[in-house]
């Protein structure tokens, strides 16, 4: 259990685990289904020190329909400079600039 969940998180993770392998998923795909899942209920409820989205959205989807915190934490992982100050849009021609 991470260190910031609570009992009550950790007793819904494993129900959500458990409810999944019942449905044939395999178990490394339910203790994420599971993990995320909480982690959504605790930004949702504001017990997560950070707001703004810790994620990359949906690799499926194009880039212009990521949000701007999207589109900085690709470039973070990508070790884009200037990230910081860069708008949506720039954010979009830098990551495709460095596939």
């Amino acid at each position: 259990m991470p260190r910031s969940w609570n009992r009550n998180d950790n007793d819904m993770y494993q129900a959500i685990k458990e409810t999944n392998m019942d449905r044939g998923m395999s178990p490394e795909r339910s203790e994420e289904i599971a993990a995320r899942t909480v982690n959504k209920h605790r930004r949702q409820e504001g017990r997560t020190p950070n707001q703004r989205t810790m994620g990359t959205g949906n690799p499926n989807r194009p880039l212009e329909e990521h949000t701007r915190d999207e589109l900085y934490n690709i470039a973070k992982q990508r070790k884009i400079e200037g990230r910081s100050k860069m708008p949506k849009e720039e954010l979009i021609a830098a990551i495709r600039a460095d596939h």
